[in-house]
C-alpha cells in the first residue's frame, strides 16, 4: 500500500513539474506593468523581465529611481512616475499604459508597490500610522488593479500581487499585517472572478528579505517614533526595557534575513511566463518551512510561541 502511495506522490509531482516548466509563446510581444520599481524586488523584477525580452512598463515613485532603472536596461524598458495612493496619478498611468499597448491589452500587471513601517504594538498607534500603510499596500493594489483590468482581461493576462508570510500569519501590530491579509482576500476573489474570462491571478508570499523596505535602521526609527509619541499611560505600561528589547530583537534578527531577492522575482516571473502559474507561491525556506507550517497550526500553540519569544510588557501577567 505505501508503495502504491508513494509511486502516486512521485507521479503527481512529476506532472506538475511537467506542466510547470511549459512556457507561454510569444513573451517579446508582451507588455508586463510592475509598481514600486525603485529598489527591492520591482526593479530586481523589472530588470530580469527586460533581460528576457518581454516588454517592461516599469513605475517609481521618484524620478531619480526611474532613471536608475532605465541606466540598467535595455531600451525597450519603460518607465512612468506612479503615486499608487493618489487616483489622479493611476489615471494618469493608466493612460500612459493604454497608448503603449494597444489593442493588445496587458498581459501583466504586478502589484508590487507597498511599505511596513511603523511596525509596533497596535496600541501605539493612531488610526493615521494604519491608514497610511493601508492606502498604499492594500487600497493602491485595488485600485491599480481595477483601473488595469479592462487592459488585462483584453490580452487574457496575468495579475500577480505580492503578499507576505504575515498575509497568512501575523506577527506584529501596525498596518503592514493587516494590509496583506486584505491582499491575499481581495487577490483570492479576483481570481475566481477573472477566471471565467481566461486571466489568472497569483499571490507571491515572501518570507525575510533584505530590501529597503526591510531596513532595520529605518523600522527601529519608525518604532522610537512611534514610542516617543505613545501616551504616558501606555509608556508606563510597556516600560523603556520592552522598547529597547524590541530593538535589539530586530538587529539580531536582520543579518540572518535573505539576500537573495531572486528567489521572490523568480516566483513572479514564473507566474508571468508559465503556461500553468501557481495560485500561491511560498520565496524563501522561512517561509517554506516555519512560516507556512505555522499558519496552518492551532492558534493556541501559535499564540504560545509569539508569547514566549517576544519581548513583554513591564506591566505584563
Amino acid at each position: 500500500m505505501w508503495l502504491y502511495l508513494a509511486v502516486l506522490v512521485g507521479l503527481y509531482y512529476l506532472l506538475r513539474w511537467y506542466r510547470e516548466r511549459q512556457v507561454v509563446s510569444n513573451l517579446r510581444d508582451k507588455y508586463v506593468f510592475i509598481t514600486g520599481c525603485d529598489s527591492g524586488f520591482g526593479n530586481q523584477l523589472a530588470r530580469q523581465l527586460d533581460l528576457q525580452g518581454l516588454r517592461v512598463l516599469a513605475s517609481c515613485l521618484t524620478e531619480k529611481g526611474a532613471e536608475q532603472l532605465r541606466d540598467r536596461t535595455s531600451d525597450r524598458l519603460q518607465t512612468v512616475i506612479l503615486d499608487v495612493t493618489k487616483t489622479e496619478s493611476i489615471a494618469a498611468a493608466t493612460q500612459w499604459i493604454k497608448e503603449r499597448v494597444g489593442d493588445r491589452g496587458l498581459w501583466g500587471l504586478v502589484n508590487n508597490a507597498g511599505i511596513a513601517a511603523p511596525i509596533t504594538p497596535s496600541e501605539w498607534l493612531t488610526k493615521q500610522d494604519f491608514v497610511k500603510i493601508l492606502d498604499v499596500n492594500l487600497l493602491g493594489v485595488i485600485e491599480v488593479t481595477l483601473s488595469l483590468l479592462p487592459l488585462v482581461r483584453k490580452a487574457r493576462g496575468r495579475v500577480v500581487n505580492v503578499s507576505s508570510v504575515v498575509g497568512r500569519l501575523s506577527l506584529f501590530g501596525g498596518g503592514y499585517c493587516i494590509s496583506k491579509h486584505g491582499v491575499e482576500a481581495f487577490s483570492d476573489s479576483l481570481r475566481r472572478e477573472l477566471s471565467h474570462f481566461g486571466v489568472k491571478v497569483a499571490i507571491i508570499e515572501p518570507g525575510s528579505f533584505k530590501t529597503s523596505l526591510s531596513n532595520n535602521n529605518r523600522i527601529s526609527q519608525s518604532f522610537r517614533e512611534a514610542w516617543d509619541h505613545a501616551s504616558p499611560e501606555v509608556k508606563e505600561i510597556y516600560g523603556e526595557k520592552f522598547s529597547a528589547s524590541f530593538i535589539k530583537s530586530t538587529k539580531i534578527l536582520a543579518p540572518k534575513w535573505s539576500q537573495a531577492v531572486s528567489l521572490v522575482t523568480d516566483c513572479m516571473e514564473h507566474a508571468l511566463t508559465a503556461c500553468h502559474p501557481r495560485t500561491r507561491y511560498s520565496a524563501g525556506w522561512d517561509a517554506k518551512l516555519f512560516y507556512l507550517p505555522m499558519s496552518y497550526m492551532p492558534s493556541f500553540l501559535v499564540d504560545a510561541i509569539f508569547y514566549w519569544s517576544f519581548p513583554r510588557p513591564a506591566k505584563g501577567l
